[in-house]
């Protein structure tokens, strides 16, 4: 191949990633090699790519480019979710700006226009991971709604219900009243907000005496049904028995006595609402009360609501406060801050709703996946291990799994309605099962399919997700099937710590209750990406960058790079663009250094150089400790460190040093011998890179025509351990300090670098290796000499406890170099005095801040140190 110039990531990237998918490296099958899996965190099927999902994208495809080097049958398994919520939401807002209400459609024609939403939207994210370079077996691609999949969550409900540990309950439920459904208490956000306490007066029945009771949801009292005293208050003895009546509505409502009532808090009395608060449901249980919901699907206020009927709740708040005082129920109000519950979805506040729903009994279940992540034995791994205690906290506390939703879009659950009763129904995979079912209940064997009506509800859409590791290889439907007993557990897991309730633990329940062992070996937890001022990424606040325009502007494998330069395992990263700069430019530096390997000559009639023979020693061991810390750092989930050994492999010991020491001299060619270990030993760093920079590596690959026959980069082999000289590394660390020590004097004194040099040593400590060429060749040395006494009319360093001393006649202009340094240590000087004239006011030493007084010592001690280091330099001239 001709020689490119520079290195241009828009002409490669397409054609690479074309090159692998028509050359399927990306697919698995069974085979007779050990597997290694992992399956997609499957994003919202109506999504695109934001920084998260590149971050945790690229942690997943360095892990799996890397086992597929090491040997492995590399599995990555693709897909998206249906995301009901989201998803639904979306497509009701589209129906809306056409004209059309959802309440206007049958089931069958809103689910045809959603997935003619899925049908255009659903590809998208998919396709914007292949410009990151994602090497899925895209053959595998899943979605949560497919017909299998669909089939192996509604097997999975019958099964559960079979065992009984599904049930149907009316409970208090969190309501999102903008999706319209009830949501699993994992999809609440709870955020502490500004709010008001509303101090109102109760009259108690048939006296004129009134009771306080506090409240920050004004509106609720028009759900009422009691008010409750500690049986120990005595302030609140003589209620006992008696009734209130609750303001505006004119309700009474009895006084009832509960020791749930802290004596303590707020006025004492507490009104209980049992529709609309959890707490005073149990109250109501107990006490047999009453139970008045006040509240439409919407959170606009029902019939109940008298003349606020209609109007949204929190209308409805600033105007009853404003009536209740008007007629002099609200004796006073106060600011308060408490926790409000958000919908995670929708960010709507929640309501707690009383409902029928579908429950899933989490106690008995959640057992082996406790044991299996925190036991003595444990199975499954958390990195980084901090989230253990979340995941302890979770599944220690957990309760029943509410996996019904309010929603068309999603799997709708297999219950089916044969009488007149909320009891009388059957559960099944099928309609025509569920008939056989109710005729046996019933002993009606004239029921037809038409007495069957099937609940309206869909299931949760984590209830598909927490299958997602067996059902992506149809482990439910078929469990003995070839893929199953192969693929699954899968190795790694990649997620972000947010959905570790949601999701991962949840898959951990489900590996255990349906094939009796882990989903997968180690979980990774990334880190959120936030911008520099450590801000969480949103749209909303117009931080986050354009995830494709990133790609454009850097390239793939500088965005890669960029990201995981700073993305500490667990820890959120702060995103800097200039980090996916600093990426792109070292794609550069690799190119240019092939390039560079690729205009030698090369001659079989050259005899390999002795400094050629070391650096290759040399860099071999470098390699070798390298490929020992990779291992290391892998293991750990530690991607970041792995990326920066690998970074300061090629950047600093490859192109800084390595191929300098090679690199024959102008105008002549490199012998045959050095040449084809540098392409070797080029390969074996493209391996390295290439799980970071899948296109630019593979790119390099291909353009080396002398490489070994190894078919392509992707699926080559990962390099082979072998053995380390530490000594060699050792002293070349004191080699590498002696060519700086003379590039720095270059550089203070303006000598270039096609000026040979001479150089004394004071050797004290002695060198395994004979080292000398590559002091030579590096520092463009003409010769040098060891010595006892040190040199007059010579510039020194020392290295350990060895110094070094080149002589400057000759070398440089001394008359020209005294000069300078005579004017250098004049302006000093006189920094020096400006300092110390500061420094001696006692007014700006007592009124200056202490900082600016410390700026100024320490300008005094640099000044100190420099006159120092001149005047030494000044007598070496002399």
């Amino acid at each position: 191949m001709s020689i490119q110039k520079k290195y241009d990531p828009s002409k490669i990237e397409d054609k690479w990633y074309q090159y692998w998918m028509e050359n399927n490296y990306f697919h698995s099958e069974p085979d007779e090699r050990e597997a290694y899996t992992i399956v997609i965190p499957p994003p919202n099927v109506t999504g695109v790519l934001h920084m998260g999902h590149i971050l945790n994208n690229t942690i997943q495809d360095v892990l799996i480019r890397r086992a597929r080097l090491k040997g492995f049958n590399a599995c990555w398994v693709p897909g998206t979710d249906h995301a009901s919520i989201a998803t639904e939401a979306k497509v009701v807002n589209k129906l809306k700006q056409e004209g059309i209400k959802k309440s206007d459609l049958t089931r069958e024609e809103f689910l045809t226009h959603a997935w003619e939403w899925t049908h255009k939207h659903g590809g998208i994210i998919l396709e914007q991971l292949k410009k990151l370079g994602a090497s899925c077996d895209w053959d595998r691609t899943k979605f949560t709604m497919d017909d299998d999949m669909s089939a192996s969550v509604i097997k999975t409900f019958v099964d559960l219900y079979n065992k009984g540990l599904i049930y149907r309950g009316y409970r208090m439920v969190n309501w999102d009243p903008e999706a319209k459904t009830t949501l699993s208490d994992e999809e609440v956000i709870y955020e502490e907000k500004q709010g008001n306490l509303y101090y109102l007066s109760y009259a108690i029945e048939g006296s004129d005496e009134k009771v306080t009771i506090a409240t920050t949801r004004p509106e609720t009292i028009l759900g009422d049904t009691a008010i409750c005293i500690n049986p120990e208050d005595e302030r609140y003895a003589h209620l006992k028995g008696k009734k209130a009546i609750v303001p505006l509505v004119n309700r009474v409502i009895p006084i009832i006595e509960d020791d749930y009532v802290d004596i303590e808090f707020g006025t004492g009395c507490l009104k209980v609402t049992p529709a609309h608060d959890e707490n005073d449901k149990v109250l109501g249980d107990k006490h047999n009360l009453e139970v008045i919901d006040i509240f439409n699907e919407d959170a606009t206020l029902n019939s109940f609501g008298l003349h606020y009927e209609g109007k949204d709740r929190f209308v409805v708040r600033k105007e009853i406060s404003k009536e209740l005082e008007e007629k002099g129920f609200l004796i006073k109000t106060e600011q308060h801050i408490n926790k409000v519950g958000t919908s995670e979805r929708t960010k709507a506040v929640i309501e707690p709703r009383l409902s029928d729903q579908w429950f899933l009994k989490m106690d008995d279940l959640v057992k082996p996946a406790i044991e299996a992540v925190l036991g003595e034995d444990s199975d499954i791994n958390l990195f980084p291990k901090k989230f253990e205690n979340t995941y302890r906290h979770w599944m220690e506390n957990i309760r029943d799994w509410n996996i019904s939703r309010q929603l068309w879009w999603g799997q709708q659950i297999p219950a089916y309605y044969f009488g007149d009763g909320k009891e009388d129904f059957a559960v099944a995979e099928t309609k025509e099962a569920a008939l056989a079912l109710a005729k046996a209940a019933t002993g009606n064997e004239n029921l037809t399919m038409d007495d069957l009506r099937q609940d309206a509800d869909a299931l949760d859409t984590w209830f598909s997700s927490w299958l997602w590791p067996m059902s992506v290889f149809d482990g439910i439907r078929n469990p003995e099937n070839e893929e199953i007993k192969y693929y699954y557990p899968t190795n790694d897991l990649v997620t972000g710590p947010d959905i570790l309730f949601f999701w991962v633990a949840r898959m951990i329940i489900a590996g255990y209750e349906y094939r009796d062992m882990k989903p997968f070996t180690n979980v990774y937890l990334t880190g959120l990406v936030r911008d520099k001022q450590g801000r969480k990424m949103s749209k909303s606040l117009g931080n986050s960058p354009d995830a494709l325009k990133l790609i454009e502007n850097y390239g793939a494998d500088g965005v890669r790079v960029g990201l995981l330069l700073s993305a500490a395992a667990g820890n959120d990263l702060l995103f800097d663009e200039s980090l996916c700069d600093q990426g792109k430019k070292f794609a550069n530096k690799i190119f240019q250094a092939y390039n560079l390997t690729q205009i030698w000559e090369v001659s079989d009639e050259v005899t390999q150089p002795e400094v050629a023979k070391i650096a290759i020693d040399w860099y071999k061991s470098k390699l070798q400790k390298a490929l020992v810390e990779l291992e290391d750092q892998y293991s750990k989930y530690r991607i970041s460190d792995a990326l920066m050994i690998s970074y300061k492999l090629v950047w600093d010991d490859f192109c800084s040093w390595f191929l300098e020491m090679v690199k024959p001299t102008y105008g002549s060619p490199i012998d045959k011998t050095t040449y084809d270990t540098v392409i070797s030993l080029f390969e074996a760093n493209l391996k390295i890179l290439h799980p970071f920079m899948p296109f630019l590596t593979e790119d390099i690959w291909q353009r080396m025509t002398t490489r070994t026959k190894e078919e392509a980069l992707v699926v080559s082999s990962w390099p082979k351990s072998g053995a380390i000289n530490e000594d060699l590394l050792a002293n070349f660390e004191m080699i590498q300090d002696v060519v700086s020590g003379i590039r720095t004097i270059r550089k203070e004194k303006n000598i270039p670098q096609k000026d040979a040099l001479a150089l004394t040593v004071i050797n004290t400590e002695k060198l395994t290796a004979d080292l000398d060429s590559v002091i030579v060749k590096l520092g463009n040395i003409e010769n040098i000499t060891y010595s006892t006494e040190k040199l007059d009319g010579a510039l020194s360093f020392r290295v350990k406890s060895n110094e070094y001393f080149i002589p400057m006649e000759g070398a440089i202009d001394i008359e020209a170099e005294i000069e300078k340094l005579t004017k250098e240590l004049e302006y000093v000087e006189g920094s020096l005095v400006i300092a110390r004239k500061k420094l001696s006011n006692e007014r700006f030493v007592n009124n200056a801040p202490e900082q600016v007084v410390a700026n100024e010592k320490q300008k005094e001690a640099n000044a100190l140190a420099k006159i120092e280091t001149l005047k030494a330099s000044l007598a070496s001239l002399k």
